[in-house]
Parts: structure tokens; sequence; C-alpha cells
């Protein structure tokens, strides 16, 4: 069966962008280092956006994943620097009451429950999904949440978008692995405990 992962970037105190809820990719408190780009083209280079998958020459399908799945505050910030579809080279769904009536984008809009939708997409045949963020939709998913990914910066910022932004709710996820880059981002991979 496929897994969802959740793989994101996140502060040592749990936001996964700043208060203004923007792109924080590039970000004082998320830097993209050359090592963390070097680690992503050789494990995930389909996590790389479509424009930067071609200025580094990645073609293909994914290696891990064949489906993104994220929020609709996450898409926006590909709307704002031009791309109506980030991810172009995977199954691309975004979930979103607001942009159901959006039959011109490029991508899968999921107007309904995301819960029922994930499981739909989990039944398939195919390579793992990948959860994108943000936050509130990572809350609603976390009962299919099945691995967590993350690329955990050595900065604090105090306030933003939680890694998982709802009411209390327990999950329990186990480390399986760890990769600590030169640039100070340590990438820990945790898998759910059933």
């Amino acid at each position: 069966m496929r897994r969802l992962v959740y793989l994101v970037a996140v502060t040592l105190d749990g936001f996964i962008a700043g208060p203004d809820g923007g792109d924080p990719s590039g970000s004082e408190w998320f830097p993209v280092t050359p090592d963390l780009v070097e680690h992503l083209v050789a494990t995930w280079p389909e996590t790389l956006p479509g424009p930067a998958r071609e200025a580094l020459g990645i073609e293909g399908p994914g290696e891990a994943f064949d489906t993104v799945v994220e929020g609709r505050g996450s898409y926006e910030i590909g709307l704002a620097a031009g791309l109506d579809d980030a991810y172009p080279h995977l199954r691309h769904l975004v979930v979103s009451s607001t942009l159901a009536d959006r039959s011109d984008l490029p991508v899968e809009v999921v107007a309904g429950d995301p819960l029922e939708r994930v499981r739909q997409l989990k039944a398939e045949e195919g390579k793992d999904i990948w959860l994108v963020g943000g936050g509130t939709l990572a809350h609603a998913l976390l009962p299919e949440v099945d691995r967590l990914v993350l690329k955990v910066n050595p900065s604090v910022i105090g306030d933003g978008t939680r890694l998982f932004e709802g009411p209390f709710a327990h999950a329990r996820f186990e480390p399986v692995d760890q990769v600590d880059l030169a640039g100070g981002v340590r990438v820990v991979t945790l898998d759910r405990v059933r």
C-alpha cells in the first residue's frame, strides 16, 4: 500500500513558515544550501519544482513519489511565483474549497474531505504520496500520515505556521533514519507506530 509522507522543512520550535505564512524557502531560518540541494537531488529529486528540475537537468518520473498533495496556502506560493503547477512531473492535488470552480487549473482540486481523498489515493497502485503542507492540511490528514521526513533547520522563530496546525491530537512516530548535512540541516525520518 502507498504511504502518505509529510516531507517538509521545519524549525527547531516546530514551524514550517513564518508569521506571514509566505514562502519560507531561502529565508534566514530556511536557507537553501548547496548540500541540502545535493541531498534532495540524490534522494527526492521529484520534490524540486519544475523550473529547478529543468535548471538542474533532472528528468523522468519521481523516485519515491508519483503524487503530491498540498493545501491552498502552499499552492498559492507557487501561483505567486507564476507557477500554476509547480510539480508538473507529479500527479498534483490541491485541497481547497475556494478553488473548486477553477476548472482552468492544471491540478486536481479537492473541494471535499481530504482525508477520504487521501485514503482513495493510498488504495491505488503507485509510489508514495508526498504531502507538501501546510500545517492545517497536515493536521487534517494526520490519521493517514505514515512517515515524517523533517528537514530540521537549526533556527528558532517563535511564531508562524506549526508543523501540525490544529487542536490536540496524538500520534506516535519512531525515528528510522537521520542525515546530518554540513550546512546545519538535520534530515530526520520517522515512521508511524501503529
